[in-house]
């Protein structure tokens, strides 16, 4: 049964149904071929998306939203253009050093592909960068955005594990900074190596009043990240501090939030929202079937072969999270794998904050990852660049990446170092 299922989920994706979709019409097929009530799909919905924490899941989308409409995105990548343009390929290490700042507000890497993209792609391939070079630079870059804190996918493994939200975000720090930096990194060996321009030194007004200009976004990842972590309030009530700051920054500050575009933010992040919950309900229904059919099971007996061999299974896990997380999306592979492959972690003493870390980088890798990496989708589309094309310019990131993630998997203290400060 658990074959037809899978095979019917798998066909689904290849012909391009929404991941929620595809997730949705397997399970419907379960449950008319085994005979089970249809009232489980309703129950089974609700209960995947009844859960308090996700409540700030709305709300940062909408705060990084407003934030984005309220013209942070320019004074960000500003700002970078500032620090980074004198050095050979600077407006390249800006794409990053942006994705790096936005990451703490949006928290997701579509958003920042789509945002940080529709400047800085045109604006690089005006400056004599390749079109290839900048649409697959945007979409590694964004990656850094799930793992710099607040994130939500970190959030989401937070509400299927019953870890703090806190000490996840503090866990994701260190290796979303080596991540964004390592990615600098290649950025300007690759510059250096194509004679990527430079520009003339900013002054050190210029700097400094680029920096006064982006500090009230800076403030807003202290207030979030601090607040939650000093257990001033709850995630949700971050999330709804978040989106209140946002105004008043949008509207007072820079000047550029009214009803209208107000508006339309609310109804885009309602839609952002919709699809995100739909796919979380799915994905719950998903993985109960799965545990019916004793799938993770199964999974937990095959890795268990190699006993207690710490190495061997992270080693075997993220094999399988990168094969996963280049098919699905990384909400639904985290819904339905994380508690199955948290618990076999634990078994061989992996601690459960670290095996997060490794989880999500792993996920985050397959955004950029073809068949299915939805950022190098956008990208190529702001950049109007054939999937082939941003597919090859993106390796050397991809290189990158896999190097950080055997880094963090297999040096615990970068994940566990912050959260153990703050457990103190």
């Amino acid at each position: 049964m658990i074959t037809l299922v899978l095979f019917i989920f798998v066909i689904t994706l290849l012909l391009r149904f929404p991941i929620a979709f595809a997730l949705g019409i397997s399970c419907l097929v379960y449950i008319l071929v085994a005979d089970i009530p249809l009232i489980v799909i309703p129950m089974k919905l609700y209960s995947g998306i009844d859960v308090f924490v996700l409540l700030s899941v709305p709300g940062f989308i909408l705060a990084g939203n407003l934030m984005n409409e309220g013209g942070l995105t320019a004074k960000i990548i500003s700002f970078c253009n500032h620090l980074f343009g004198h050095i050979r390929g600077g407006l390249a290490l800006t794409n990053v050093g942006a994705s790096m700042l936005f990451a703490g507000i949006s928290g997701t890497a579509v958003s920042d592909t789509a945002s940080i993209g529709s400047v800085m792609i045109p604006a690089m391939t005006k400056d004599g960068y390749s079109k290839e070079f900048a649409s697959a630079l945007t979409a590694a870059s964004s990656t850094v955005g799930p793992i710099i804190p607040p994130s939500i996918p970190m959030i989401i493994a937070a509400t299927l594990s019953g870890m703090s939200v806190g000490k996840l975000f503090l866990a994701s720090a260190i290796p979303g900074f080596i991540l964004g930096i390592s990615f600098m990194f290649v950025t300007y060996f690759i510059s250096v190596k194509r004679n990527y321009p430079k520009h003339p030194r900013s002054s050190f007004v210029q700097v400094a009043k680029g920096f006064v200009e982006t500090f009230w976004a800076m403030l807003m990842i202290f207030i979030i990240l601090f607040g939650i972590i000093g257990g001033v309030f709850t995630p949700t009530e971050a999330s709804i501090v978040a989106v209140l700051y946002a105004l008043c920054i949008g509207i007072f500050i820079y000047k550029k939030l009214n009803i209208k575009n107000i508006q339309q933010v609310i109804f885009d992040s309602m839609k952002t929202t919709a699809s995100l919950m739909i796919l979380i309900g799915f994905a719950n229904l998903f993985g109960w079937i799965l545990i019916t059919e004793k799938l993770p099971f199964y999974i937990t007996e095959q890795l268990m072969v190699f006993g207690d061999n710490k190495i061997i299974v992270l080693l075997l896990i993220n094999i399988i999270l990168l094969f996963i997380g280049s098919f699905m999306e990384t909400i639904a592979a985290l819904l339905i794998l994380f508690p199955t492959l948290l618990k076999v972690a634990v078994t061989v003493g992996v601690d459960p904050i670290h095996f997060a870390v490794i989880v999500v980088l792993n996920l985050i890798i397959g955004l950029t990852t073809p068949p299915v990496g939805v950022c190098l989708f956008v990208a190529s589309g702001i950049g109007k660049v054939p999937m082939g094309k941003i597919s090859i310019e993106i390796i050397p990131f991809l290189c990158v990446s896999l190097f950080v993630l055997l880094l963090v998997t297999f040096i615990p203290d970068l994940s566990l170092i912050l959260p153990s400060l703050f457990s103190e």
